[in-house]
């Protein structure tokens, strides 16, 4: 079995961050979110892994020239978006006929693979699902006598609470269905119709139930709120500290992961704050927020939260309210008032 990642998404809701950085690298817990999809890939026994990125991501393949992986992972490029069955598409030739899991890169599961893997088992196809509370706003599946009989995108009337997730399993049985698409309103070959061509054509369907957390992390305050369950996940109340960072008269409260070469002065620090290599934070109030590397807050007296700092981004000043959110690109300088004395 072979894993496939897609990474080729422009990432327009992601926007400042994605203008510098492909979403799919954008880190939650400091930790790229495509590196959480190929630990997890490996975790169920599959290290040949095929990775589809737009040729103009070039920081992808930089990225994974320089991983640390124990098996092989290959480039594949789609060089227009035109949808996931596109991308599967184009990834053809490198799965060579074996079975392969297929997971969204900028998709973060805290379930593991193996019940997915399991329900595959002697199946043409298996999904991963799971319970919403608002199955209008979802790809629901239909189910009956364990399968999947159906899949309807938003449907007006849901025939289940059970919504895709963005974590499959196909034989190469998917690439007949996929060979007989036609673009959908939107302009893209859509994986949704692929695998109802499957069900319409006697193949067997099967999927998994998770009840814990994922996220596409296709919006700032999805990254915000996968950033804050994964630090719980991985952190509990702990508190993380890098090598050569600088801590001095700071009330840290967990969790919090702070990286390598950071300075830390005169700060209440989090909960729920994940700050990357060579940040300072000075004189100011974070929580549940996001600094990249090499990012500054100094003498902000508001307290910040829900915040995301980008890269060698510098916040200082003063500002008279109690509660402050940013969400600042990579570079960015923002200087506020200080408070006036009367």
């Amino acid at each position: 079995m072979k894993g496939l990642i897609l990474c080729a998404g422009r990432g327009t809701r992601m926007q400042p961050f994605s203008h510098t950085t492909p979403k799919t690298l954008l880190p939650v817990a400091n930790r790229p979110l495509l590196q959480y999809c190929i630990e997890k890939l490996y975790r169920v026994g599959i290290s040949e892994i095929g990775v589809v990125i737009n040729p103009q991501q070039k920081s992808i393949a930089e990225f994974l020239a320089r991983f640390d992986f124990p098996g092989t992972i290959k480039i594949i490029k789609q060089t227009r978006p035109l949808g996931i069955a596109n991308a599967v598409q184009k990834a053809k030739s490198f799965l060579q006929g074996d079975p392969f899991v297929l997971l969204l890169g900028d998709n973060l599961l805290c379930e593991e693979l193996h019940p997915l893997v399991q329900a595959f088992q002697g199946q043409d196809a298996a999904l991963m699902l799971s319970r919403v509370d608002n199955p209008r706003e979802y790809g629901i599946a239909e189910i009956r006598d364990g399968q999947i009989v159906s899949l309807e995108e938003k449907p007006a009337a849901p025939k289940s609470e059970l919504a895709v997730i963005g974590a499959y399993v196909f034989t190469p049985a998917i690439f007949t269905a996929i060979a007989a698409l036609k673009p959908s309103a939107r302009g893209e070959y859509e994986i949704t119709d692929a695998i109802q061509a499957l069900i319409q054509k006697g193949c067997s369907v099967s999927f998994a139930v998770t009840d814990k957390p994922y996220s596409d992390v296709g919006t700032l305050e999805r990254w915000i709120l996968a950033n804050r369950w994964m630090l719980d996940k991985s952190h509990g109340s702990r508190v993380e500290i890098g090598q050569n960072s600088l801590i001095e008269n700071c009330t840290i409260k967990g969790p919090v992961l702070i990286g390598d070469n950071c300075r830390l002065q005169n700060a209440e620090i989090g909960p729920y704050v994940s700050v990357q290599d060579g940040v300072t934070l000075q004189s100011c109030k974070i929580a549940d927020s996001i600094c990249l590397e090499g990012s500054t807050i100094n003498g902000i007296e508001g307290k910040i939260e829900q915040s995301v700092l980008g890269r060698s981004t510098i916040l200082h000043g003063g500002g008279e309210t109690k509660k402050v959110t940013f969400m600042l690109g990579d570079h960015s300088q923002v200087a506020l008032p200080k408070k006036q004395k009367e």
